[in-house]
């Protein structure tokens, strides 16, 4: 397998945000790459562009009336595709296309033998729903690559790790009975923050019943709390084995974002992001891509995904 870190990049998924103040502005791409310039970081990793993804991959996991619905609204350019928090504007069907188009480069990068990790900043839409938009997500390009990771690469077992501050609810109720979707999330409790889901007792449905790892953390909840809760994820992962590993790095996790209440320091992205490069080695495989997720102080997001790549890239 070579080596190297893959960096999804570039003016496609740049587009994906809102303006008008909306707190995922399209801004967020340019704040990370100056960070990582600033570091001599860009030097160092493989850069590789979007794609838009096909219509096939999308329905992996949406609905097909749902991937309908973004377009004609996309194109009329008006109204919402949810309660207010993701607001149509002409061009975003395309733009969150490139997202999922990007997550899955990466991924297939990755399964390929190309590279052992691969990082895209604009991606880790996990409030997406099957069938409908969440939460400034459109498509849920974390789901559609657990999907694709299966009928395309024939893998069984995916881990989803993911320590945004909010609950990855996209994620969890679309895999709520799968017991080989290995879910860890590390958020802010429920019932303080949106979108109110996620408490310790859901551990899954059906036959996945008590496979699933939901961590819920108290507001103000800082290092020292996120470390206690992060060893029950790497104790989690090394007994589910998974044969990939993907990483919802949200920086809205980190002290000081305008919409949560967490007090990481990026240090704890870092630190995820290295011991996750650990375990996916000891397992044989090394397979990690990370997806920046949320995140909406500037500062903050530049800095805790440009950790995460120093991690990646140490980690070789």
């Amino acid at each position: 397998m070579s080596s190297g870190v893959l960096l999804i990049c570039g003016a496609e998924i740049a587009r994906y945000g809102f303006g008008g103040g909306h707190p995922f502005g399209p801004d967020r791409h340019e704040a990370f790459m100056r960070e990582l310039h600033a570091r001599g970081l860009d030097g160092r990793v493989r850069c590789g562009a979007a794609r838009a993804a096909t219509r096939e991959e999308l329905e992996s996991f949406h609905t097909a009336e749902y991937i309908d619905q973004v377009r004609e609204r996309s194109a009329g350019g008006h109204a919402y595709l949810d309660g207010g928090d993701t607001p149509a504007w002409r061009g975003l069907f395309e733009a969150a296309s490139y997202v999922v188009g990007g997550t899955l480069n990466a991924v297939d990068a990755v399964m390929e033998g190309e590279v052992r990790r691969a990082f895209i900043p604009i991606g880790g839409l996990h409030h997406a729903a099957r069938d409908q938009a969440a939460g400034f997500c459109v498509f849920n390009d974390c789901g559609v690559a657990i999907e694709m990771l299966r009928r395309r690469h024939g893998l069984r077992r995916i881990a989803y790790v993911d320590i945004d501050a909010h609950h990855g609810d996209g994620i969890f109720y679309a895999f709520e009975d799968d017991p080989d979707v290995l879910y860890a999330d590390l958020h802010a409790d429920g019932r303080f923050l949106y979108p109110g889901t996620g408490a310790a007792h859901e551990t899954g449905i059906g036959a996945a019943r008590g496979t699933k790892l939901n961590l819920p953390l108290p507001p103000d909840a800082d290092d020292s709390d996120f470390l206690a809760s992060w060893e029950r994820v790497e104790a989690y992962l090394r007994a589910g084995q998974p044969q990939f590993i993907l990483f919802q790095c949200g920086a809205d996790s980190v002290a000081g974002d305008p919409l949560t209440s967490l007090r990481f320091s990026v240090r704890a992205h870092a630190h995820a992001a290295a011991r996750l490069c650990a375990i996916a080695d000891g397992l044989g495989h090394g397979r990690v891509v990370g997806m920046g997720g949320g995140g909406y102080n500037r500062r903050n997001l530049a800095e805790a995904w440009t950790g995460v790549v120093q991690a990646f890239l140490d980690s070789e």
